[in-house]
């Protein structure tokens, strides 16, 4: 008796692992390649100095753009860096006059709007934030398009995703 109730708990945990196993089948599975937007684009400088993360070009409902990014000066020479210029898809964007990123900091930036809503480091943990603009050349939702970051000692690229604006906390009804 004890013999069968082993053998029928070995036989539940291989069709267990085997049904676990077909999960990931296939010869090229989507998940092993490829990174889930949802984060927005990174790169960095040859150098490794100079970083830009969560890279999104944000759509607003009046029909404006925005570059939406975070840029880290990680220079281990302890060097002040200049954002000089942001392209996108070949258009230059705006940026506010905060564009200097002192050694191990960084450089918030966002539309007008999305800076006013997000939460403001207060602390002094050096983090500065810049207002961006940018004309909407018929950017679609869900589509992708090259950034150019160009730094004073080099340039950064990526394929950005266009994005929706995030909407505050609260203050939309889903339902109608």
């Amino acid at each position: 008796m004890k013999s069968l109730k082993r053998v029928a708990a070995v036989a539940v945990a291989g069709c267990a692992s085997l049904a676990l196993v077909g999960c990931s089948a296939g010869q090229i599975t989507q998940t092993s390649s490829q990174v889930a937007a949802v984060d927005g684009a990174s790169g960095s400088t040859e150098d490794g100095a100079l970083s830009v993360r969560d890279v999104n070009v944000v759509l607003a409902e009046d029909g404006q753009a925005a570059v939406k990014f975070t840029a880290t000066n990680q220079d281990t020479s302890m060097r002040d860096h200049t954002l000089q210029s942001v392209e996108v898809d070949g258009q230059k964007a705006a940026l506010g006059d905060n564009a200097t990123i002192a050694y191990n900091c960084a450089l918030v930036a966002d539309s007008k709007d999305g800076l006013e809503r997000m939460p403001q480091d207060r602390n002094g943990n050096c983090i500065q934030y810049t207002a961006t603009a940018l004309a909407n050349d018929d950017f679609a939702y869900g589509g992708n398009i090259p950034v150019k970051f160009n730094f004073d000692t080099g340039s950064v690229e990526v394929a950005a995703t266009v994005s929706a604006p995030i909407l505050a906390s609260g203050q939309e009804d889903r339902e109608n």
